[in-house]
């Protein structure tokens, strides 16, 4: 087939998009661990995060065959059967719970003993950069399983997924800068990270939740916390 056919081209924009789509979460997570690093070292974790995201997207789509055998089933337990990639998003989702649950309940002791305690201690650059690296290969599994089922072309797919990183690290400093001041922000920013976790342990467990549904959800919440957000100076 030719490379640059109205197919390809149609299908590398339709990637390139759905790769941004499925990158939001990711941003999200990045955004988070980034903020709790020095401010010198921010920007540099996300770049790095988001280039661990691009490398390892590569890296899956070159190793298409190994991909799909993930979906092959590995056991059976209760007659649900298991295959590497729902163990590898169970764990995924698990873990994306977990941090999310610790950063809430993080915030809290912190809000709760603000005036009597040290500051908070920033996280490490290497530890930072460990959970984003670990993030990044679940969220590359289910990206790449979806570029798969949508074009043949490994050119097609390789160049959607840079495109699609590219944009990412136009709006990753806007975004973490944004939610780095405004706080409430920052609980439904955890808040939709547990959500996602839930997401992943289901589709690991087998139970197919229609992604609309979570962009959905996650888009209202902030549409009500920006309205929330405009009210509040003129009350005060």
């Amino acid at each position: 087939m030719e490379l640059f056919s109205a197919a390809n081209i149609i299908a590398f924009l339709t990637l390139s998009a759905l790769e941004i789509v499925l990158g939001i979460d990711n941003i999200v997570f990045i955004a988070i661990i980034s903020n709790r690093l020095p401010a010198e070292q921010q920007s540099r974790a996300r770049r790095i995060g988001l280039l661990l995201a691009m490398g390892t997207r590569i890296l899956l789509l070159l190793s298409i065959t190994w991909v799909m055998r993930l979906t092959a089933p590995l056991f059976a337990v209760l007659g649900t059967e298991f295959s590497g990639r729902d163990l590898i998003l169970l764990a995924g989702g698990l873990f994306l719970i977990a941090k999310s649950t610790f950063e809430i309940h993080e915030k809290f002791e912190h809000h709760a003993h603000d005036e009597d305690s040290a500051p908070k201690k920033a996280l490490s650059y290497a530890s930072a950069v460990t959970q984003i690296a670990i993030l990044d290969i679940i969220f590359s599994l289910d990206s790449v399983i979806t570029a798969v089922g949508m074009s043949g072309e490994i050119v097609v797919m390789v160049a959607a997924v840079v495109a699609a990183v590219i944009v990412m690290m136009v709006f990753a400093d806007p975004v973490s800068h944004f939610v780095k001041r405004h706080p409430t922000i920052q609980m439904l920013a955890l808040s939709f990270l547990i959500l996602i976790g839930v997401f992943l342990m289901a589709e690991g467990l087998g139970k197919h939740i229609d992604r609309g549904y979570i962009y959905f959800a996650m888009a209202f919440s902030l549409g009500v916390e920006l309205l929330n957000m405009r009210t509040r100076p003129r009350e005060d």
